[in-house]
């Protein structure tokens, strides 16, 4: 901090110059006039070392210290601008940093409710995925359930049919081959027209290659009987064109072949065909 000297009074000058004028007025103990002209210089002298101090050296030092008052201002205006400033900042920073506290919570709300979403998603394709594979594996449980069951179906049918064999090859008989030619004859009346006309179409042409084959001996009546039932129903006498063959295999019944046409009325066919629609499931 600048010190500045003690600023002297004009009337201690002045006081100062009276005593130097008494003092060479005095001589020993003589005391000596007063010269006004010598006082009257004095005062002069003092009024100029006040213009003298007012002017070179009072006004200055008014002047550094008024410079000096200015720069202290400036200064303190400076830091306060200064600190206005940093409390603006500080400000600021505060509210950037409740911003981005807030930014950063709702960031993270963001980001939970996708985590949950994609886990909700995440969940319904699992569970989507799960019940698909359960109703995969119900279906293949199910359709192994249905191959063992039609497995089942065709090893029963299959030995059905080998044990209805086995029987109907014990019970076979003459009499039931002639129960099932009456069979025969009354479901061969009842054909549709179209079967009837292609039978009669090739029997027509050639009714030589009529063939009856029974399991048992036909007897000439029951031949008979059959040839007027054919040379009736197909309209063409088949009399005396027909041929008979014997084929125990059939077990009892008969089976006529009539061109490319074969009527079948025997167990050995309608066996076979039961084992055919085991194998058929």
């Amino acid at each position: 901090m600048l010190t500045l000297p003690p600023n002297p009074h004009p009337f201690d000058s002045f006081t100062a110059s009276i005593e130097t004028t008494v003092e060479k007025a005095y001589t020993g103990d003589t005391i000596l006039e007063l010269n006004w002209s010598t006082f009257i210089l004095e005062i002069i002298n003092f009024l100029i070392l006040i213009w003298i101090l007012k002017h070179f050296f009072y006004k200055p030092v008014l002047d550094v210290i008024a410079r000096r008052r200015a720069g202290i201002e400036k200064t303190i205006e400076e830091a306060s601008s200064l600190h206005s400033e940093a409390e603006a900042l500080q400000k600021q920073y505060e509210s950037r940093l409740t911003e981005w506290h807030q930014e950063r919570q709702a960031a993270r709300k963001v980001l939970e409710e996708e985590i949950q979403g994609e886990r909700e998603r995440q969940m319904s394709a699992l569970q989507t995925t799960l019940e698909e594979e359960r109703k995969k594996s119900r279906f293949a449980a199910q359709r192994q359930l249905q191959a063992s069951q039609l497995q089942n179906e065709k090893t029963a049918l299959r030995q059905g049919a080998q044990f209805a064999t086995k029987l109907l090859s014990a019970v076979s008989c003459p009499e039931l081959e002639n129960r099932l030619i009456d069979l025969f004859l009354a479901d061969f009346s009842s054909l549709s027209a179209e079967h009837l006309s292609k039978l009669q179409d090739a029997a027509g042409n050639s009714p030589e290659h009529i063939l009856i084959t029974s399991a048992h001996p036909l007897e000439s009546n029951r031949r008979q009987s059959l040839e007027h039932a054919l040379s009736r129903i197909l309209s063409v006498n088949v009399n005396g064109h027909v041929r008979y063959k014997q084929d125990k295999a059939l077990l009892a019944g008969i089976r006529i072949n009539a061109g490319a046409w074969i009527l079948r009325a025997n167990l050995l066919d309608e066996l076979k065909g039961f084992t055919d629609f085991a194998h058929e499931i």
